[in-house]
């Protein structure tokens, strides 16, 4: 998908470079001094960590489940030598990729900018290329998604991930796309979707985003990724480090903003995804109580910043506690969806 954003524009915005971070004069501000430990769980195409690193930081983990991303950090490398240490891995286990005690962990979620720009990665609906959108370039791709699963489980996997009321008339639409030839492609996905919707006025986002991104949400496991990371930043940062996430999504953007609350005392209200919870013993304290989004300066630099919400919480003593995803209101598929493809 273009942009991590429902509300985003039909026409996807050219990136002024795949790596301009965003939202990272916020950030830096937000959780100076930068000095010591940190560790860039979404390293991408290093734009964090390389102000990270220009900001103060000691050393920089980035780590990353995307082959490629290791692969152009070469020049960064040798620039910053032993300053930034890359890892291949997940984010949800970066307490054990971390060398150590951490002062920092900065999250990024979503697709990057390289991976988006990448025809052949196959996460763009405007830019044809194998439908695959696997960040780490294995496992079951986005093609395996769409032509396998039943019409059930791709309509409660666009509606829960993707939040699109439409979501059982594109999944019919894709079931019956796909029984003369499989769909392939990034292009034709697209089509089929976009087929069975309204045609979208000025300004409004591309009829095939929500599905684009439930659709890759599902093939990279994104939700359970995002929980698992939060407690493993918990666990991996000393008393008095940061966490800082970057979300670009209000289903992202939910999961966070209810870890925040949860764990700096907040029992938080309940919702449609979650009930309320008693306040626990604050392991957290925000250092922005609203979230942050970009200035008129950056959406003039970088179009795609348009969405990103910057939340970030300081680590108490308090020891590290279980996390249940229910209480975070993550959107979950109904159980008899989660068996194998059919």
């Amino acid at each position: 998908m273009p942009r991590r954003d429902p509300e985003a524009p039909s026409v996807e915005p050219k990136s002024a470079g795949p790596h301009v971070p965003v939202l990272i004069r916020p950030l830096i501000d937000l959780v100076a001094p930068v000095a010591g430990e940190w560790l860039d769980g979404t390293f991408g195409a290093g734009g964090y960590a390389r102000a990270l690193l220009a900001a103060g930081a000691g050393r920089v983990t980035g780590v990353d489940r995307d082959p490629l991303a290791l692969e152009m950090a070469a020049p960064l490398k040798a620039e910053f030598g032993d300053r930034l240490r890359l890892v291949a891995g997940r984010f949800s286990e970066l307490d054990a990729h971390a060398p150590g005690p951490l002062d920092g962990v900065v999250l990024d979620l979503g697709v990057s900018s390289m991976q988006l720009d990448i025809a052949e990665r196959g996460f763009s609906f405007l830019r044809d290329g194998p439908l695959d959108m696997r960040m780490s370039q294995s496992g079951e791709s986005a093609a395996d998604l769409v032509n396998f699963a039943s019409e059930e489980q791709l309509a409660d996997v666009i509606y829960h991930f993707g939040e699109d009321r439409a979501a059982r008339r594109i999944a019919r639409a894709i079931v019956a796309a796909r029984s003369p030839e499989p769909i392939t492609t990034t292009l034709r996905l697209a089509e089929v979707v976009a087929s069975v919707l309204p045609r979208p006025k000025p300004g409004q986002s591309h009829p095939a985003t929500r599905a684009f991104q439930a659709i890759r949400i599902a093939v990279n496991t994104e939700f359970s990724e995002l929980v698992e990371g939060l407690a493993a930043a918990e666990r991996a940062l000393k008393p008095g480090g940061v966490l800082a996430v970057v979300s670009f999504h209000s289903l992202e953007d939910r999961i966070v903003k209810r870890f925040f609350q949860s764990r700096s005392g907040g029992g938080g209200q309940g919702s449609r995804y979650a009930p309320e919870r008693p306040a626990e013993t604050p392991r957290f304290t925000l250092l922005n109580r609203k979230a942050i989004g970009p200035d008129e300066a950056e959406l003039a630099e970088n179009p795609r910043s348009r969405s990103a919400i910057l939340r970030a919480g300081r680590r108490t003593d308090a020891a590290p506690g279980p996390l249940d995803p229910a209480e975070l209101g993550v959107p979950l598929l109904p159980a008899a969806n989660k068996k194998g493809r059919r």
